[in-house]
């Protein structure tokens, strides 16, 4: 077992799989290890331990105020080289690789950190009334609001069904367009209220709070997550030295099939049609994938944090 580095009081964040993560990453001293979205720097943490106080960490996050999170971290890694990188994950590893900086490790956690669903006023929750935000850099124009308020009914209909997979994707969008005619929807509370309206009775009641679905697609949509990450996990993989290993934790369905597609893509070997009888391409694997299956959270790890629940975890090295 790997020794217990998380101190879980309240102003700590818990990271998600923590142990399997630092297992497959298999931080070793002396090594530059790229936390690609620090968030309240959990398993900044963790893996800057590892590194028993030589080597680098590069922390990324394009939330300003996780500054003083870093700087927590950065007071507990003594001999350890650290440098905060603040802007969106795809560009700043994209800028890194692009001027030849290169890493042993590379972490992508991304999911919401726990700071930033307990701020009400952040508006990720659909648990607490509050502004209409959703943006993980507040420095950026568009907010959940104002998606709600510009995009027409059609754009509406297909981000929640695109990005939510939400089976009434159709009349929530049509809900939304006849509530903001009446007034702004600028609340969580008035999104909640509108989807509960234009769901069949049964839904209200069924797996989970019936928001859910259509606040994960406004997020996604707002901070272009899965942009992020479709330019992001290349410009890792260029970071990545010979041996070097890429680890990701992804929390919902799409995510995870970006994530297990580009691992696939990258660890094939001959490209060449089956009906040839030897090889011409060349063509090499590039990584080797350390899970097969992704990893899940234990049934212990989610009942004592079940924000959890929905976690995967993949990871590969560099060949």
């Amino acid at each position: 077992m790997l020794p217990n580095v998380q101190r879980t009081d309240a102003a700590d964040h818990v990271p998600v799989l923590a142990d399997e993560v630092r297992e497959l990453l298999d931080i070793q001293p002396g090594e530059t290890v790229v936390d690609a979205t620090f968030g309240a720097g959990g398993h900044s943490r963790a893996l800057a331990a590892d590194l028993k106080g030589s080597g680098k960490l590069v922390a990324i996050d394009r939330d300003a105020t996780v500054r003083p999170y870093f700087d927590r971290v950065k007071a507990s890694t003594r001999g350890v080289q650290t440098r905060f990188l603040r802007g969106d994950y795809a560009v700043v590893l994209s800028q890194l690789a692009g001027n030849d900086v290169r890493a042993d490790a590379v972490l992508l956690d991304l999911g919401l950190s726990s700071m930033q669903v307990d701020r009400p006023e952040r508006g990720f929750s659909y648990a607490t009334d509050a502004p209409l935000d959703m943006r993980m850099d507040t420095s950026d124009e568009t907010s959940a609001a104002d998606v709600l308020a510009t995009y027409d009914e059609r754009e509406l209909e297909s981000i929640f069904r695109r990005f939510g997979e939400e089976r009434y994707a159709r009349p929530i969008a049509r809900g939304i367009v006849r509530r903001r005619e009446e007034e702004p929807i600028v609340r969580t509370g008035q999104l909640v209220d509108v989807v509960r309206a234009s769901i069949p009775a049964p839904a209200r009641f069924g797996e989970g709070h019936p928001a859910k679905r259509v606040f994960q697609a406004l997020r996604i949509e707002v901070n272009h997550e899965l942009e992020s990450l479709e330019v992001g996990l290349p410009a890792a993989f260029e970071m990545l030295r010979p041996g070097g290993r890429l680890a990701v934790l992804s929390f919902h369905s799409l995510e995870d099939r970006i994530v297990k597609r580009f691992l696939r893509d990258r660890a094939r070997g001959c490209t060449c049609p089956p009906e040839l009888p030897i090889c011409v391409c060349g063509h090499e694997p590039e990584l080797r994938i350390l899970t097969p299956k992704p990893v899940r959270p234990s049934a212990r790890e989610t009942d004592l944090n079940p924000r959890a629940a929905s976690a995967r975890l993949r990871a590969a090295v560099r060949v």
